[in-house]
Order: C-alpha cells, then sequence, then structure tokens
C-alpha cells in the first residue's frame, strides 16, 4: 500500500506542476498575442491553442478534484509570472516573431514530455480514468508543436521580407 501511496503522491505532485504549467503557457501565449500585428496565421493558431490550454488546465484541474486535490496556488502564481516576464524579455527584440516562435516551440516540446511522463506515471499506478484526459492535452500539445515546425520558415521569411521592405517586423 506505501508504494501505491507514495505513486499516487508523485503523479498529483506531477499534476500540479502541469497545472502551473499550464498557466505560465496561457500567461505567455496572451502576451505574445496581444502584440501581433503582422503575422495573422501566428494570432490566428496562437487564439487556437490559447483556448486548448484553458481546456487542458481544466482537465488537470479535474482530475486533481478526483483526487480530492487542488492546484498548487503557489505553482501556479509563480510560473504564471514567470512567463509574463519570458514574454516581456522578447518584447523588446527587433525579432521578437522569431523569439517568439524558438521560444514557443522549446516549450510545446517540455509540456509534451510532461504529459508522456504523467500518461507513464497514470499506467504504472492504475489510474486510467486520467489517462485519456492527458492524452487528450498530449495531442494537442504535439499538434502546436507540429504546426510551429511547420510554419517556422514561412514565418521567418516573412519577418526577413519585412525587414527588407524597412516595415515593422517584429510581432
Amino acid at each position: 500500500m506505501a508504494q501505491n501511496s507514495q505513486i499516487r503522491d508523485i503523479f498529483v505532485a506531477g499534476l500540479k506542476n502541469a497545472h502551473a504549467m499550464e498557466n505560465q503557457a496561457l500567461s505567455i501565449m496572451k502576451a505574445q498575442h496581444s502584440r501581433i500585428e503582422n503575422y495573422p496565421e501566428v494570432a490566428q493558431r496562437l487564439e487556437i491553442h490559447i483556448r486548448e490550454t484553458e481546456g487542458q488546465r481544466d482537465r488537470l484541474a479535474t482530475i486533481l478534484d478526483s483526487f480530492g486535490e487542488g492546484n498548487s496556488t503557489l505553482k501556479d502564481a509563480a510560473l504564471s509570472i514567470t512567463g509574463s516576464l519570458a514574454a516581456l524579455g522578447h518584447a523588446i527584440a527587433d525579432d521578437e516573431i522569431l523569439k517568439n516562435s524558438f521560444a514557443n516551440f522549446a516549450f510545446e516540446n517540455y509540456e509534451i514530455a510532461a504529459y508522456r511522463s504523467l500518461i507513464a506515471v497514470a499506467a504504472h499506478g492504475g489510474f486510467s480514468s486520467a489517462v485519456e484526459a492527458l492524452r487528450k492535452s498530449l495531442d494537442e500539445e504535439i499538434d502546436m508543436a507540429r504546426w510551429l515546425d511547420e510554419n517556422l520558415e514561412k514565418v521567418t521569411l516573412k519577418y526577413v521580407a519585412r525587414r527588407q521592405a524597412n516595415l515593422t517586423a517584429k510581432a
């Protein structure tokens, strides 16, 4: 029983971390979205993923509730602030759209790893009721990472073209 309790604790800690991670993602994406003027395709995809991320956060909260647990308000707040600061750091860069694209691709892959890890713990611990919701979130993260990967060249070349035409290029 102690081992099962330990696996539960590991899983709950991972769920709380993932909830905070999704709050961080929201603070980053919302700040980026509010600044995009010249890349409507990026703005549109961010808007879609913001809604997906809100759903991911809600699914994590539901899973936590099923374990009689809540999210970590401290972790949520700390990572939201960190996310806002990261987005602000890119806002001052001339190539903000590129820096955001790189950071978003890295963050999506971090989220993919986090969800794969949670699914592994859920399966190992017998928490099968959580797996479907976690897989849905994983699939959304994979789709976003794929979109970022497939559109990086297009965004980069649009940035270059705008710079060459002496147009606002950053966001």
